[in-house]
C-alpha cells in the first residue's frame, strides 16, 4: 500500500518547480541539530517552531536554501564527503552530492541568484587549496570548479552585484583528523570572484593578524561582515569581527577588552540586521552586538550559544541545549518554542 509520504514524494516530483517556501509553512531559518543519537535538519518558523525535520546521515554544519523552491542543501561538517539536496515539502533526499576524488566539502554553499547553479566551498584534501565547486540545479551534475583564491575556504556569500565573496580561512589541515598544519605561515583573505570564476579582488589582514582565520560572512550593505577565529596567543585581545566593502581595506571592529576576552578568541557565527551586526562564541558563551559602524552595543551571555540570524530588528540565536533566543533592544529573551533533547549546531541559515 502506498504511504502518504510516498504519495507526496511522487506528487512533488511532478510539481516541485511550482512549489515555494510558503508550501512548507514559510520557515525563517534552516538549522542542523543533534537529537539523541540522530542528526537532523530543521526548518524553523520565526517563533522557533519546527516546521519540518529531515534526517541527516552524520553531523551537519550549514545549509543553503534555494532562492525560490522549497529545496535545501545540507552540508556535512568539514572536512565533509556529503551534501544532501533535500525536498523540504516531502522530506525526500533528491540527490546526494559527492566531491570529486581528492576534494572535500568545507561546510558551506550558495546559490546563483536565479537558482540555476549551486556553488560549494571545497578544498583539495592533501593541500587545503581552495576550490568552489559548481553544480547545475536540475540533475545536480558537476559542471566545473573555480580556484577560491586562497587556502581553506569556508563560508561564501553572493553580493548584490552578482559576484561571490569567499572567506579563505588560511588554515591547511590534515585531511583525516583536521590537525592544523600551517599556523605559523597561514594567510587568510577575502576573495571576490566573478560568476566566470575570475578573481576580481582580494583583501588580507595586517601581518600581525595573519593568524586570525576568516571563517563566516554576513551581507552588510554592498559588502560583508566577517567573523574570525584567532589561532595565536590569547594573552592580548584581538578583533574577531570586521567589515569589508569591495574597493576598500577591511575595517576591524574593536570591543572593550573584557568583551573580546569573553569570546575566547573564537567567533562561531555572524549575522547582520539593518544597522547592527553580531557575532557569537560557543566557547565563551556570549554574543557581541555592534553597530555596522563598529560601535560596541551589547554583550549577552548564554552557554554554548552559536547560531545567529536576523529577527525583528535584532537577532535570533540558538544554543547547544535546545534554546532559541531573541536579542533585541539590549535584552535577550527565549523564543516561545523550546526544543528539549536537541543540541543545535553552529548556524541558523536565513531563507529568502
Amino acid at each position: 500500500m502506498a504511504t502518504r509520504r510516498g504519495f507526496l514524494a511522487g506528487m512533488a516530483s511532478l510539481t516541485l518547480p511550482g512549489l515555494g517556501w510558503a508550501d512548507v509553512g514559510s520557515p525563517a531559518w534552516l538549522a542542523a541539530a543533534k537529537s539523541g543519537e540522530d542528526f537532523v535538519l530543521h526548518g524553523l518558523g520565526p517563533d522557533g517552531a519546527s516546521l519540518f525535520s529531515i534526517p541527516l546521515p552524520a553531523r551537519g554544519h550549514a545549509a543553503a536554501a534555494h532562492p525560490s523552491r522549497p529545496v535545501a542543501v545540507a552540508f556535512a561538517r568539514r572536512p565533509g564527503t556529503f551534501a544532501l539536496v533535500l525536498d523540504c515539502f516531502t522530506g525526500a533526499e533528491l540527490h546526494r552530492l559527492t566531491p570529486p576524488e581528492g576534494r572535500q566539502f568545507n561546510g558551506h554553499g550558495a546559490w546563483s541568484r536565479d537558482g540555476a547553479v549551486l556553488m560549494t566551498s571545497e578544498v583539495v584534501a592533501e593541500t587545503s587549496a581552495g576550490r568552489i565547486g559548481l553544480w547545475e540545479a536540475e540533475t545536480y551534475a558537476r559542471i566545473g570548479e573555480w580556484d577560491s583564491g586562497g587556502i581553506g575556504p569556508h563560508d561564501i556569500k553572493l553580493l548584490a552585484d552578482g559576484s561571490l565573496v569567499v572567506a579563505n580561512g588560511g588554515i591547511a589541515t590534515d585531511p583525516g583528523d583536521r590537525t592544523m598544519l600551517n599556523i605559523d605561515t597561514m594567510r587568510p583573505n577575502l576573495a571576490r570572484l566573478s560568476m566566470q570564476g575570475e578573481l576580481l579582488e582580494m583583501a588580507e589582514l595586517e601581518a600581525d593578524l595573519h593568524q586570525n582565520s576568516i571563517r563566516h560572512l554576513a551581507l552588510v550593505g554592498g559588502g560583508v561582515g566577517f567573523a574570525m577565529q584567532w589561532q595565536g596567543d590569547l594573552a592580548d585581545p584581538v578583533p574577531l569581527l570586521g567589515r569589508w566593502t569591495p574597493g576598500s581595506a577591511p575595517q576591524l571592529f574593536d570591543a572593550d577588552p573584557a568583551g573580546i576576552l569573553v569570546m575566547k578568541g573564537y567567533a562561531g557565527s555572524i549575522a547582520a540586521n539593518g544597522d547592527q551586526i553580531a557575532i557569537s562564541s560557543p566557547r565563551g558563551g556570549a554574543v557581541l552586538v555592534y553597530g555596522t559602524d563598529g560601535t560596541p552595543l551589547a554583550t549577552h551571555r548564554r552557554a554554548d550559544v552559536c547560531g545567529l540570524a536576523p529577527l525583528d530588528g535584532g537577532f535570533a540565536a540558538s544554543d547547544g541545549a535546545g534554546g532559541l533566543w531573541q536579542i533585541s533592544g539590549g535584552r535577550i529573551a527565549e523564543l516561545p518554542q523550546r526544543h528539549s533533547g536537541i543540541a543545535w549546531d553552529n548556524h541558523m541559515v536565513t531563507i529568502g
